[in-house]
């Protein structure tokens, strides 16, 4: 009778908390160099796929990236570009988060870097990492008491090349994330064709090579965005060069990550340019989705839980041009494409059976879309 009074009250609270957590608060990064004001406030309903506009805050360039702090109280951007308040290099921006989503500036810092894309917040909310582009280099932040963000403690500098004569003369460091426990750091660098592994180490405060330093992409891939399944034993890297998804495994026996395969996010018969850009698994795990600019698509993927393995199942034209980033929202049910060139966000609804996505009709006009991100956390258990 226990158990079944214990089952009883945790569906009323998970039916309680799907009502609840019906409509999310979503921001929208862009560029500012055309009719874009910065970033973009829409509230989102989960059961119809609508969007509401609701604010927009400027007082920032170019943030063309954005990541909620995982308590959810603050928000943070970068400023992408070659100079930030007349200082060669980019910047990062903190928000606080108002109780209605609005947002308000707390402070700025540099980057010392030039054109910084993107920027992660670890799993405690104490540290915040900026990937520059342009200088290949990695910007370690402190977050202070107020959300805001102290100056650079750490710059990290990337070397080498790629075999990629236009694209991979010098790094490109192009997203970070942590691990769940805030112990590593994975970095993916698109000059050098490397995704990188740096350990914190809590004495010096600093950040290290770590025992395994790198698992090296195929020569010319240029790895840009990554994902993890949520235990954390695969991560699925999205190679914008060459057009591929490359799968990492970790070894059980001495806890290394090796590349298991290479896949393309392409159909076999295009043959006209196209580069890879941002990289999303479902909320089940069973399926990884990648976009591919100029092909204008969302590659889909059927995912292996055991093995890890991808099988292309096909793409979806996303209804615009460019599709630099994509989101999938809380419930797991739907997908926004954020198209740059055309300056629109599409609404797409996933058949969490098949994988396939399909066009809801839902548009919004918007200039410069980069980047989607929710006010939610999505990572269920068991993948």
């Amino acid at each position: 009778m226990k158990r079944l009074n214990y089952i009883l009250v945790l569906v009323l609270f998970l039916i309680a908390q799907s009502v609840s957590a019906r409509k999310y608060h979503l921001y929208v990064g862009t560029y500012t160099d055309g009719d874009s004001k910065g970033i973009y406030h829409y509230l989102f309903d989960s059961e119809t796929g609508k969007l509401k506009y609701l604010d927009v805050t400027g007082d920032i360039k170019n943030p063309s990236f954005l990541k909620i702090s995982p308590n959810k109280k603050y928000l943070y951007s970068v400023a992408e570009g070659d100079s930030f308040n007349g200082i060669r290099g980019g910047g990062v921006a903190a928000f606080k988060i108002g109780k209605n989503g609005t947002l308000s500036k707390i402070n700025d810092a540099l980057s010392l870097g030039a054109y910084p894309c993107h920027v992660t917040v670890s799993p405690d909310n104490k540290k915040i990492i900026a990937s520059n582009y342009g200088g290949g280099s990695l910007a370690v932040y402190d977050i202070k008491e107020d959300g805001g963000i102290s100056p650079i403690r750490q710059l990290i500098q990337h070397e080498g090349h790629g075999a990629d004569p236009d694209r991979q003369t010098n790094p490109h460091t192009h997203s970070a994330q942590f691990d769940k426990k805030g112990t590593h750091l994975y970095v993916a660098d698109l000059g050098i064709d490397k995704l990188l592994i740096y350990k914190y180490n809590e004495d010096s405060l600093l950040f290290f090579p770590a025992k395994q330093p790198f698992v090296k992409m195929e020569p010319g891939a240029g790895p840009r965005h990554f994902a993890f399944t949520c235990k954390q034993n695969f991560i699925y890297v999205i190679n914008e060069i060459n057009s591929t998804i490359s799968v990492l495994k970790k070894e059980r026996k001495n806890k290394k990550f090796i590349k298991i395969q290479d896949i393309s996010t392409l159909p076999a018969d295009f043959k006209e340019s196209s580069a890879c850009a941002d990289i999303h698994l479902s909320a089940d795990g069973r399926f990884v989705y990648g976009s591919n600019r100029g092909h204008n698509s969302i590659a889909i993927f059927s995912r292996d839980k055991k093995t890890g393995l991808l099988t292309f199942l096909g793409t979806e034209p996303v209804k615009g041009d460019w599709p630099r980033n994509f989101g999938i929202d809380p419930s797991g049910n739907f997908m926004l494409v954020a198209n740059r060139k055309s300056s629109n966000i599409t609404v797409f609804s996933i058949d969490r059976t098949t994988g396939k996505l399909t066009y809801t009709g839902t548009e919004i006009k918007i200039p410069n879309p980069v980047c989607i991100e929710f006010k939610a956390s999505r990572c269920p258990l068991g993948f």
